[in-house]
């Protein structure tokens, strides 16, 4: 063989190896993340409550240390959880991505769908490390992550992590 042709192979070998691992890490949830400032958060609350001991926390509080604030985007957090979305104008795996999660919201109660445009909320994006389009993260009741998807997931994959039934 060749040069040229030892290094088309190679690169369809690589190509392989990555479309394979795109094939099976896209979509699926992955273990819960720490977002980012959550230390810096849980230090400042504790530092209020230490500095005003007669201070009633959680009235004063809009959301749990740590918590994403959905509030500032106009949007409410879900009685049990929250899909929260981001996604980019001219992403075809986003419409996909609506179309299940609000499929899975409207399924499950509880639960809400937010969509969070990306491009117009770089700060949040950059504060929680999303690194692409769709990314779907599951929020608790309080606003607390508890995991993520980057790519498309599949309602079956959404309804796992949500722990209902398939």
């Amino acid at each position: 063989m060749t040069a040229g042709q030892w290094v088309l192979l190679s690169c369809v070998v690589l190509a392989l190896a990555i479309g394979g691992y795109r094939a099976l890490s896209d979509g699926r949830f992955r273990g819960t993340h720490r977002v980012r400032g959550v230390d810096e958060a849980d230090e400042a609350h504790e530092a209020d409550r230490t500095a005003e001991p007669g201070r009633a926390d959680a009235a004063d509080a809009p959301t749990a240390p740590g918590a994403i604030d959905l509030a500032a985007l106009g949007e409410q957090l879900g009685e049990r959880a929250t899909l929260l979305q981001f996604s980019s104008a001219f992403c075809a795996p986003c419409r996909v991505t609506r179309r299940t999660l609000a499929e899975v919201a409207d399924l499950v109660p509880g639960v809400t769908h937010v969509e969070v445009d990306a491009e117009h909320h770089l700060d949040l994006v950059r504060r929680l490390g999303v690194l692409r389009t769709p990314t779907t993260l599951i929020l608790d009741a309080s606003g607390r992550e508890v995991t993520r998807a980057a790519g498309a997931p599949r309602r079956d994959q959404v309804l796992a992590a949500l722990g209902e039934p398939v």
